[in-house]
């Protein structure tokens, strides 16, 4: 993360929604990737009836070792006083600022982020892992398991079918609804930051394990549900 920050997050509604405007133009809808050793998954929960927010990173090895199975390099968790209360379309202001804590104690920095959350499949084009990309100057993807915005077809019924998610009125693609397992919901798959859309079906599709959610963001949602062991 950048010793420089990128904005303040005190920020009333009106105020995040013009500042979501802004930053959207400078989220990078092209691959700049370097080369990928370390994958990351983040995911927030909350605990306390939501008054704490718990942000989970994990770190996995890249390419999987034999039979498909991934190494796991690290995981943190990082728990702090929820910020701002649920409001639709500034998911970010309520989850990021923790999710940068947990980044800060990684000791090994990934170099690519997947997130459980929409990237620029949002109305103002910045998701969390937009935002989050943002921060961290580093390349993400969004993986949500609900769409936010757009309209879209069913996808193929066999894994790795897909289907554009498109915008209105003005047709833009925004992401794609992926069908990551056969006989389940597909995922909604969007670039976040210095990834294009079709790197990022290659690497959510390359990260499928047995399992519907490719597994940084699968082991991530364990973590931060406290389903995959204490954090830290």
């Amino acid at each position: 993360m950048s010793d420089a920050p990128l904005h303040d997050w005190n920020l009333a509604p009106r105020e995040a929604i013009a500042l979501q405007r802004r930053l959207a133009g400078r989220v990078e809808r092209e691959d700049r990737l370097d080369p990928v050793r370390h994958v990351a998954g983040v995911d927030i929960g909350f605990e306390e009836q939501g008054e704490i927010t718990r942000a989970a990173v994990v770190v996995l090895a890249w390419p999987p070792i034999s039979g498909g199975e991934f190494e796991l390099v690290e995981q943190v968790v990082h728990r702090e006083p929820t910020r701002m209360p649920y409001i639709p379309g500034l998911l970010s202001f309520r989850e990021v600022p923790a999710a940068l804590e947990a980044f800060d104690k990684l000791a090994a920095r990934p170099d690519l982020v997947m997130v459980d959350g929409q990237g620029i499949a949002h109305p103002r084009r910045l998701g969390v892992a937009s935002h989050l990309g943002l921060w961290l100057d580093l390349p993400t993807i969004g993986v949500a398991k609900s769409r936010l915005c757009g309209r879209h077809g069913e996808p193929g019924p066999q894994r790795g079918d897909w289907t554009p998610l498109v915008d209105v009125p003005e047709d833009e693609v925004i992401g794609a609804v992926l069908r990551s397992r056969v006989g389940v919901k597909p995922l909604f798959v969007s670039p976040g930051h210095r990834v294009s859309l079709a790197t990022a079906l290659d690497w959510v599709v390359g990260c499928l394990g047995r399992t519907k959610l490719p597994e940084p963001t699968r082991l991530a949602d364990r973590l931060a549900s406290r389903r995959g062991g204490p954090g830290g």
